[in-house]
């Protein structure tokens, strides 16, 4: 089976060899005008100076930045999100603005959301009460820029509550219910298979659905290829399922990132 899907480079995890900012220009290096990127500032509100630096890397690379994540702590690393932490969903909300303000400049249209973990000592339908609430008021953000919220199953934090397609997509439905429709499912192949999720099935049921996809071999999270994933058949039966996004190419490249990139076969 073969697919036709556009790649993009997620360069919070390939090309780590370079400073942030070097890495949109050796991505187009190496034959790609899209990438993606976590949250790439410290903070949720840098310095205008911060931004811009950001901004430039993307134009002065010629690349297309197709997606970014909100806010969501300290990743990698302890924190998974914060939207429905109601100690720091403020903080969520005032990334917003700074989120909106770099789509208006790169033309961005997709924005992870990651959820965050349980807390001790916090209810959990009060943290899914302010995730939502967050959710929602990310999408009525974004929607002034055409753009899309994405929720995604993520692995290896036991307290993180999306770990399937179903937890997601059930996330994305509460969301319409609250009239923002301009919420998806981000399916992380890697993360669904980690998280013993049936992908295959995933994809075969809900491959119209997807705001985005993205990809690494599992186990390991090393390039297609140094895992058992059949990515390719996965890419391929999402496509003829009706998902036509980009694919964002997130994992940890076993060999120097140029060298990676010889299973795409180009």
């Amino acid at each position: 089976m073969s697919h036709s899907l556009r790649y993009t480079v997620n360069c919070s995890l390939l090309f780590t060899e370079l400073p942030l900012d070097e890495r949109p220009a050796a991505a187009r290096k190496a034959g790609f005008d899209a990438v993606e990127f976590w949250w790439p500032f410290a903070s949720p509100v840098p310095a205008d100076r911060e931004v811009d630096a950001f901004v430039r890397s993307i134009a002065d690379a010629g690349v297309h930045l197709s997606g970014l994540n909100f806010f969501a702590g300290e990743l990698p690393g302890p924190d998974r999100g914060v939207l429905s932490q109601p100690s720091r969903a403020q903080e969520f909300r005032d990334n917003l603005d700074v989120v909106v303000g770099i789509a208006r400049r790169t033309g961005t249209k997709a924005f992870n959301a990651l959820y965050g973990l349980r807390q001790d000592g916090v209810d959990p339908a009060e943290q899914d009460r302010v995730g939502l609430e967050s959710i929602v008021a990310a999408a009525e953000a974004v929607k002034a820029v055409d753009g899309t919220v994405l929720i995604e199953p993520v692995s290896g934090s036991e307290g993180y509550p999306i770990k399937t397609a179903a937890d997601g997509l059930e996330v994305v439905g509460r969301a319409h219910a609250a009239g923002a429709a301009n919420v998806a499912l981000l399916a992380d192949f890697f993360h669904l298979a980690v998280n013993g999720d049936d992908v295959a099935a995933a994809v075969r049921d809900h491959a119209a659905a997807f705001g985005h996809v993205q990809i690494a071999d599992a186990p390991g999270r090393g390039e297609p290829g140094t895992g058992g994933l059949p990515i390719q058949e996965l890419l391929a039966a999402a496509q003829a399922g009706g998902y036509n996004g980009y694919v964002g190419l997130e994992y940890k490249p076993t060999v120097p990132t140029a060298e990676s990139f010889g299973w795409i076969g180009r």
